[in-house]
């Protein structure tokens, strides 16, 4: 048993490593070449150059690379901060840089979800999925801010740490103040608060440092406008996206967005708290990913990587052809093979409808599994957990 132990520990080395190796060489490759990589690392890197010369950092970045599209920069201010080293490296690096973290990242998002046998396989076989190759491509944070909410809640369950990772992730990215929510919905309150205090401490720090851009992110540059433009394109895999590709802006869409948010998260709640009772912390944790993805007003294919643990998770209680199907279908076709862009999408009939809107139908489908993923004896805890009478 120890010798087979040791050949899986081998086995996830060597995955991590080679994965690693490789993406050094190209951020080598492409340093030398000078050739453009990283379209968000290198915005990252220039809101890091606008806080170290004074500039705006919620305007014209002034320091984009010249083959850069003009992005602004959408984070918080304590973000910036945080991207400040980024500074002292060539743009190659910068995008490098996240790039060497996905492996590690991942092998830690896996890591609570499945067997140790399947982490290898599920480690390497996530860089063909469009989530991962889009962040690894773009330079994006995506994979390591799941990676420290996923050691938060699951694998730091002794530490007095616990909480600060979800609040420091919030801090540079607001979605995982959700988080927070699911710790009191575990009733880990001190977690939560330790989380919260963690994420006042970060953001009144950048409103110590940065007083005029934090005061413009939190009047004005939070609602994001360059965005909401673009809310109905294909690469947006929200429920808010799904509406603004099939119904027209006005009252009726509000509401169907508004009801669609409430229903979500009284599902959410109801299923993690009974999915914790249960003993199932893992699919309870994929379950609040899930919620804050549909009904984030974007939620681009990139964001999607939390698919990978929810693949993970569900590895060894579906069969392998669901399976497949499952990973395949996160690939990046679907995506590819609808119009996009322009306003294509209201034209879709509805096979590209449903095919347009894939990630979204799929996450539906994977809340759906995690809940008949549980064994009988689970679903029997979640019975007398709803049960009229049960202590609450």
């Amino acid at each position: 048993m120890d010798r087979i132990n040791a050949l899986r520990a081998n086995a996830t080395l060597i995955a991590v490593g080679t994965a690693v190796t490789v993406l050094v060489a190209i951020a080598f490759v492409w340093w030398l070449s000078d050739t453009p990589l990283g379209v968000d690392s290198a915005v990252y890197r220039a809101g890091g150059f606008a806080v170290l010369h004074g500039e705006p950092l919620y305007a014209h970045l002034t320091a984009l690379p010249d083959w850069a599209p003009e992005l602004p920069f959408t984070y918080p201010p304590f973000a910036a901060l945080i991207f400040v080293p980024l500074t002292m490296l060539p743009a190659q690096w910068c995008w490098g840089l996240l790039a060497i973290a996905a492996a590690p990242s991942l092998y830690v998002a896996l890591r609570p979800f499945t067997e140790r046998a399947y982490v290898p396989l599920l480690l390497l076989g996530a860089f063909a999925m469009q989530p991962v190759w889009q962040t690894i491509g773009l330079g994006q944070v995506n994979l390591v801010l799941m990676a420290v909410v996923v050691a938060d809640i699951l694998l730091l369950r002794d530490s007095r740490f616990r909480g600060i990772g979800i609040g420091l992730a919030a801090a540079v990215k607001l979605i995982p103040l959700i988080f927070i929510v699911h710790l009191l919905l575990v009733r880990r309150t001190a977690d939560a608060a330790r989380a919260l205090a963690t994420f006042v401490v970060a953001t009144t720090l950048a409103f110590v440092v940065l007083p005029k851009d934090s005061l413009r992110y939190w009047t004005s540059a939070i609602f994001n406008g360059h965005f909401a433009e673009m809310k109905g394109w294909v690469g947006n895999q929200s429920w808010q996206g799904f509406i603004a590709r099939t119904l027209p802006e006005g009252r009726g869409a509000t509401v169907l967005i508004g009801c669609f948010g409430v229903l979500c998260a009284v599902v959410m709640m109801w299923l993690v708290r009974r999915l914790h009772r249960a003993g199932d912390d893992p699919a309870a944790l994929l379950v609040t990913a899930g919620c804050a993805l549909l009904v984030s007003p974007i939620s681009w294919t990139h964001h999607w990587v939390w698919v990978v643990p929810a693949l993970g998770h569900l590895c060894a209680r579906v069969r392998r052809p669901v399976m497949a199907m499952a990973a395949v279908l996160f690939t990046g076709w679907t995506v590819a093979v609808v119009p996009g862009g322009g306003g294509a999408e209201r034209t879709w009939n509805f096979g590209q409808a449903v095919v347009g809107n894939a990630y979204l139908i799929a996450g539906l489908a994977l809340l759906c599994a995690l809940f008949r993923s549980l064994s009988n004896e689970d679903r029997d805890n979640l019975v007398s957990a709803s049960a009229p009478g049960h202590d609450q």
